[in-house]
């Protein structure tokens, strides 16, 4: 994630100059400087040095050495704290580096590794509007970026966009299996499916209705479609299924972050 960062920064107009990474497996370190022609170090306090923002795009498991290792720089030099590392909680930063330090949680997903992300932010009460419009900067270079009121909305969102995309990669993956099973050669399965996820993604986006609506348009009465629906919703109750494994996430994003923030 932090690599698909980087690159979105630089596809939209920061100099490779401006960016800095902090990396100790050097072999790592290396093959990231020749992709994005920027400086890596193998030490992140060297890294940091005047700097403005910091992203800690790291595991969660591994946050708290990272904040041991720069923790009091960052407080010294007053520094914008972006994390994106999944179920650590801005209490849990806090603990280490200070209610008055300006943090941003984000929830991004693994589609910001094509620019085409869908991350969730929430900021903590030292942020300040500068900062706001800075790490929107940032996330905006790896697709949408959403402002969130309520840090427990985040183990929704977590439920929602962060493990959504492997939701829809089933569906795909079940719609072509079925579709072989039922004559079709894998090859064209596998790229009428993409292509149609594609396609009614983009539809509705592009649309001023809801995807609800946009459902009955291509509904047609007594036609394939209803037939297909009606097993799916009747028989499958799709909308339980779903709320069950929405439900399902968000707990376990909790019992993870809880778990992360009783070891900080």
């Amino acid at each position: 994630m932090g690599r698909s960062l980087i690159g979105g920064l630089i596809a939209n107009g920061h100099k490779p100059e401006s960016i800095r990474g902090g990396e100790p497996d050097l072999e790592k370190a290396k093959f990231i400087e020749n992709e994005f022609k920027i400086k890596v170090y193998g030490e992140n306090k060297d890294a940091i040095k005047g700097a403005d923002v910091v992203i800690l795009a790291v595991k969660p498991n591994n946050i708290l050495q990272t904040l041991t290792e720069i923790g009091d720089q960052i407080k010294q030099e007053g520094l914008l704290v972006i994390t994106i590392a999944a179920g650590v909680r801005i209490h849990s930063l806090e603990t280490v580096l200070g209610e008055d330090q300006p943090i941003v949680r984000v929830m991004p997903n693994t589609p910001a590794l094509i620019q085409a992300g869908a991350s969730s932010l929430y900021a903590n009460k030292s942020v300040s509007e500068e900062h706001r419009e800075l790490a929107e900067e940032i996330m905006r270079s790896v697709g949408l970026a959403l402002w969130l009121d309520d840090e427990q909305l985040m183990d929704t969102v977590t439920a929602l966009s962060g493990s959504g995309p492997a939701y829809f990669f089933l569906v795909m993956e079940v719609m072509e299996k079925a579709a072989v099973k039922l004559g079709l050669p894998q090859k064209q399965a596998r790229l009428l499916t993409l292509e149609t996820a594609l396609g009614a993604a983009k539809m509705a986006l592009e649309s001023n209705v809801d995807v609800g609506t946009l459902r009955h348009h291509v509904t047609s009465p007594g036609g394939t479609t209803e037939q297909a629906l009606k097993v799916l919703m009747d028989q499958g109750n799709i909308e339980q299924l779903f709320m069950d494994a929405l439900r399902a996430a968000q707990i376990r994003s909790r019992e993870l972050a809880d778990s992360i923030e009783s070891t900080i």
